[in-house]
């Protein structure tokens, strides 16, 4: 008999399945954390007066940082941020991606992030983001509107085994050429359509179906940014339940857990004994390096503590609460710099069965065992001693156990958002376990799930 499914597992999922794109996914958080009354911020707006026990503000659609302050905070004091990132690797549509062959209907494609491409082939792919459209008769107004089309419109067949007989020995392929979608077929479909400054760049059909969805004329759309997506759902599987097979674990188990850790922390008014303040930062691009704008080698995390250190203690406070004394603004910041510690949260590699020798002899993560210290000397991961140990702190007072991961020497290892951010304030790297990690769907523990939202609740 199959084992009792963690209620969190299931929250999850339900929120993956909502967040084919970073720009869904920062949607999802944002709707979670208005719901339980964080104010919604604009970065381009004073946030003087409009602070009070904290808020949330978003960048390019595809970032987040959401904050709650302590009642006893004042500028200079430190805030604690949990970060991971929005992205994972995918396939991205081209600006330009009308492309026809042998009578089939292609979209061209770049591949975004280090993803195993090898498993998008063979697989029901939607098409998913956000789209630039006119919402006046002059069309002299736009707004940015996200859409999902769930149905599986794209795939990317493999060649049959008849005409391949070494695709089992080594199966290599042309990502421009071979990792190409198939949209339909050219004479039933590829109708005319309205707008023939993008049809000269986009099949017809694409922009019909990205119209029908929105519910506005071709006309209308003005840009987008898409990407594909499988369509599968995510599940809760295994002989007892205890595995989540699901795109997107990476990085999207932190965007849920962060979000579901900052709210639950809120529960039995415990700001009103806090002098911190509580945030979590998810960035876009981290897939990519992290360069942009809205990834985390941007000003956001500066940013963000350069305003909570100048704003005075009656913009953080309530009428009525009582002001505390507070450093100068000049000082605050460096203060605060020194006082905050940031937990970059992103996903670990889970011991492999079928490949156990390519992990370092007690370093071997388990899955459901808890989230995993990341270390490396190469400075790959940002986790010191000194930080490890504020975590194991945290950790035991949350009741989570926690686990290691170095590398082996004779072997390579990704990094994290978390050095580029130690640059700024002390951070440790953690990552709950799992398996297949950048494939289409990848497996991770659904107990794990709760031990994470756990961690960030006590933090």
């Amino acid at each position: 008999m199959a084992g009792p499914i963690c209620p969190a597992a299931l929250r999850f999922i339900k929120y993956v399945d909502a967040s084919p794109t970073p720009f869904h996914a920062v949607a999802s958080s944002v709707a979670r954390l208005e719901a339980a009354g964080f104010t919604k911020l604009h970065e381009q707006k004073d946030w003087r007066g409009s602070v009070r026990r904290g808020g949330n503000f978003t960048r390019n659609q595809s970032s987040l940082v959401a904050f709650a302050v302590g009642e006893s905070f004042v500028p200079g004091n430190g805030v604690h941020i949990v970060g991971g990132h929005t992205d994972s690797p995918n396939l991205r549509v081209r600006p330009v991606s009308k492309r026809s062959k042998e009578g089939y209907l292609q979209c061209a494609v770049e591949t975004y992030g280090g993803g195993l491409w090898a498993t998008w082939f063979d697989r029901d792919l939607g098409i998913a983001g956000r789209v630039i459209v006119a919402v006046d008769e002059k069309q002299t107004q736009f707004e940015s509107r996200l859409v999902r089309i769930s149905r599986p419109i794209a795939r990317v067949p493999n060649l049959a085994i008849h005409l391949n007989r070494s695709a089992n020995d080594a199966f290599k392929f042309n990502q421009e050429e071979q990792l190409l979608p198939i949209l339909g077929l050219a004479d039933s479909l590829n109708r005319p359509a309205d707008n023939s400054r993008l049809a000269e760049r986009h099949h017809p059909v694409l922009l019909d179906l990205l119209a029908s969805e929105l519910d506005v004329s071709v006309d209308q759309i003005r840009d987008f940014e898409l990407m594909l997506f499988d369509t599968q759902a995510p599940a809760v599987g295994g002989a007892s339940n205890e595995f989540i097979f699901s795109p997107r674990v990476d990085n999207q188990m932190t965007c849920f857990c962060a979000t579901e850790g900052l709210v639950n922390s809120l529960e039995n008014s415990s700001l009103a004994s806090s002098d911190a303040v509580r945030a979590i930062a998810l960035f876009d691009n981290e897939e990519v390096g992290s360069v942009s704008n809205q990834g985390a080698e941007s000003n956001i995390i500066w940013s963000l503590l350069q305003r909570l250190s100048s704003l005075s203690a009656e913009d953080m406070t309530d009428p009525g609460m009582g002001v505390p004394q507070s450093a100068a603004p000049s000082a605050a910041l460096e203060q605060s710099l020194a006082a905050s510690f940031l937990i970059s949260s992103d996903t670990a590699h889970a011991v492999h069965p079928n490949y156990a020798n390519i992990y370092a002899d007690g370093l071997r993560p388990k899955i459901n065992a808890g989230p995993v210290i990341k270390t490396n000397a190469k400075q790959r991961y940002a986790s010191t001693a000194a930080t490890t140990f504020l975590l194991r702190r945290v950790a035991e007072r949350a009741g989570v156990p926690l686990q290691e991961f170095e590398v082996r020497n004779d072997c390579t290892c990704g990094s994290t958002i978390g050095p580029m951010l130690s640059k700024v304030v002390r951070t440790v790297d953690i990552g709950n376990p799992q398996l297949s990690m950048h494939s289409i769907r990848e497996t991770c523990g659904s107990r794990d799930v709760k031990s994470k939202i756990d961690l960030v609740r006590i933090y």
